[in-house]
């Protein structure tokens, strides 16, 4: 099918609609240069307009010129995804999410918003009713709870809650098909998962409704170890600890730390592995004194009892992927990777890591919990030298250290590995989107049905 952009520009030329090459190119991007493969990949990728539709109805007046004219539609929050998943391999339309910012309703539990609400603006507007958001990314301050579902898979609270993989996480989601007559659909239960990380292939997210907790008064604290295994083997048992409520818990082998915390550095020791934990103030009595009782760790930086004045980021934006970021700034040949590391196995592995790579490769954990147990996820950092020899360790890590990868350098849903593409997932797509317009190139089997990966694969996602 070829596009007939013109035409399509011109039924949309009375909306929100910006073709400044400038704009345009800022619009297309995404985090993606965090991978060398993809900054090298996608660098020419680029869109022919943006539109940013004010309401629903605009959205599927945008989606039904798109449909009559075959113009390929990329769905844009903040942009703040690091895999490529909202850049328009075929340009086309960039649909902006910027309008649809509003948090709609907030309920005893749950809240509801338009998918290009800012997170950090949702919270806010919770903690002014007594509530609080249950999951959020290290780029809460821009990111969209719109983006954070169709592109994340997990954040601050998943020690908590677990990832966007539970089902309890998220409610509904609503979204507008790209067909003749656009419709409105309301996905709940395993439907969800049609949609949720899905990177908008199936469709326009435009609400969602998700659980809202009570506002808890949370407090940071970093924790210097003397070794990476021993700072783990705290996590675990803060983790398992009931009577310690925790939000974030994660873990940097030295000399991450030291070496690209830069505000943090006065507080922090050269050698030390640190622990990153977020804890409920009415229990950190308990968590002071699990760290007492650890020979070689001691609590180096309470946000409670800053010097007046002083001024710190957060915690989590120390961790998850803002770990890398932090990096990048110091070391612009940084980059990382996303990796199981099972429980059961993980000092062993660990060690086997260490012993294969040496310092080309960091370790980094997020503490999470799978079907209710606190689990390591590794985000190591990656010394990059070059794309081949990158390639070489993800075979390594998944073929000879028997560690599965979701490949962050591969632009795919299947390919990165987090979910794999079912029969339902694709019927829902060849309902909602039967022109295969909703970020194409973004999914495997819609091209070739018949595509496996590799045997044994594992996934981040439930099937």
């Amino acid at each position: 099918m070829k596009p007939d952009l013109a035409a399509c520009k011109q039924a949309l030329a009375h909306l929100d609609l910006d073709d400044n090459p400038k704009t345009v190119l800022q619009k297309s991007r995404d985090f993606y240069w965090y991978s060398p493969i993809l900054k090298e990949r996608l660098k020419d990728v680029v869109a022919d307009f943006v539109v940013a539709p004010r309401n629903v109805d605009e959205v599927k007046e945008v989606l039904a010129a798109c449909w009559k004219y075959n113009v390929p539609v990329t769905v844009r929050g903040a942009g703040t995804g690091n895999y490529g998943q909202a850049m328009p391999l075929f340009g086309g339309v960039i649909l902006h999410t910027k309008h649809l910012n509003r948090v709609i309703e907030i309920g005893d539990d749950y809240f509801v918003a338009e998918a290009g609400a800012v997170i950090e603006h949702i919270d806010r507007e919770l903690h002014r009713h007594g509530k609080e958001i249950r999951l959020f990314p290290s780029t809460v301050a821009t990111a969209t709870i719109g983006g954070f579902i169709a592109g994340g898979s997990s954040g601050v609270g998943a020690i908590r809650w677990g990832g966007l993989r539970n089902p309890a996480n998220i409610r509904r989601l609503r979204l507008v098909t790209l067909e003749e007559n656009p419709r409105v659909i309301d996905l709940t239960g395993p439907d969800i998962s049609k949609a949720a990380h899905a990177y908008g292939v199936n469709g326009v997210l435009i609400e969602v409704e998700m659980p809202a907790d009570p506002a808890m008064d949370w407090v940071d604290v970093l924790v210097g170890v003397d070794t990476f295994e021993n700072c783990c083997r705290l996590a675990i048992g803060i983790g398992d600890d009931d009577a310690i409520l925790k939000r974030m818990l994660s873990t940097f082998e030295a000399p991450i730390p030291a070496s690209y915390f830069l505000r943090h550095r006065p507080y922090l020791k050269e050698d030390e592995a640190l622990l990153a934990v977020t804890v409920s103030r009415g229990t950190l009595d308990a968590l002071v004194a699990r760290v007492a009782a650890l020979d070689g760790a001691e609590i180096r930086l309470r946000y409670d009892r800053l010097p007046e004045g002083a001024r710190l980021p957060a915690a989590f934006e120390l961790a998850w992927n803002h770990t890398t970021l932090r990096a990048l700034r110091v070391d612009p040949t940084i980059t990382y990777l996303q990796m199981m590391m099972p429980r059961p196995v993980m000092f062993e592995k660990i060690q086997e890591v260490k012993n294969t790579f040496g310092d080309e490769v960091l370790l980094h954990f997020e503490f999470t919990r799978f079907d209710g147990v606190v689990s390591p996820v590794g985000l190591p950092i990656i010394r990059h030298t070059t794309n081949e020899r990158l390639e070489e360790i993800v075979r390594i890590f998944e073929e000879r250290l028997g560690l599965p990868v979701f490949n962050p350098h591969r632009v795919t849903l299947e390919e990165g590995g987090m979910k794999r593409t079912n029969p339902d997932q694709l019927a829902f797509k060849k309902e909602t989107d039967p022109k295969g317009l909703m970020n194409p190139g973004k999914m495997i089997a819609w091209v070739d049905p018949d595509w496996v990966p590799v045997p044994g694969k594992t996934y981040l996602f439930a099937e």
